[in-house]
């Protein structure tokens, strides 16, 4: 049987490898690590700053992880950058953002991780808090803490109960942008995740990092999502392309 293929999302920046040193598509290896544990086929999405890349892209694919890193550039939102908030990664929000978009519009399953969460609140009209304290384990290190979720949530029927996630953000979600529920709190009230209901397909954000954890359910639940859709009556399915392709 074949296994959904997901794409996650990438970003470029400077590297050093042999006796090379120039840009390269970037992604921490623990990403497609846990697809794979899930029961996916994990690709990487380099950038691309063609119109219709990002749509085409989607089209192609089972299920979509937008991955975390850099801060989300306020301007996104309306808001003018606090001190604390880092430099801003346009290209990247640009592409991520078009990703984020074409997976709704073509009820392809998605799932934000951290950064990724924050931007589909911003995608669909949200704000961020732009800094918080107690969500790291100080400077590189990620810290730990209990999220309770909500239940009736598409998130507590993959997780029921409370659980302590591995977790490096000092930005979080304010307010939720239009159609989106929070499904998942920390005991200080952040919304650790967030999912819009009443779709055909899943769309989830989780605040955390589940790829460095051993908890595979959050990805399970995507993976599970993509599986369903590409067996959907009319619907080829990524994997299926591929192997007639």
């Amino acid at each position: 049987m074949s296994r959904p293929v997901i794409g996650i999302s990438t970003y470029q920046d400077p590297a050093r490898w042999g006796v090379w040193e120039m840009p390269a598509v970037l992604l921490p290896a623990a990403y497609p690590r846990l697809v794979r544990a899930a029961g996916g086929l994990a690709v990487l999405l380099p950038p691309d700053e063609a119109a219709d890349a990002a749509r085409e892209t989607v089209a192609a694919l089972d299920g979509v992880v937008i991955a975390g890193g850099a801060d989300v550039e306020p301007a996104r939102y309306g808001a003018a950058p606090d001190p604390r908030t880092g430099p801003p990664a346009r290209e990247r929000d640009a592409w991520e953002l078009a990703l984020i978009e074409a997976a709704i519009e073509l009820h392809v399953p998605l799932l934000g991780i951290c950064r990724g969460m924050q931007l589909l609140n911003v995608a669909l009209g949200g704000t961020l808090h732009q800094h918080l304290d107690g969500h790291t384990g100080g400077h590189a290190v990620f810290g730990g803490h209990p999220v309770d979720p909500v239940p009736g949530t598409a998130y507590a029927a993959a997780v029921p109960e409370q659980t302590t996630v591995p977790a490096y953000h000092h930005q979080a979600v304010d307010r939720l942008g239009t159609g989106l529920i929070a499904s998942a709190h920390a005991p200080d009230g952040t919304v650790e995740a967030l999912e819009l209901p009443g779709r055909e397909s899943l769309v989830l954000g989780v605040q955390w990092h589940p790829e460095m954890g051993e908890d595979l359910r959050v990805m399970t639940a995507l993976v599970g999502a993509a599986r369903d859709r590409s067996r959907a009556p009319g619907a080829a399915g990524a994997a299926a392309e591929c192997v007639a392709g």
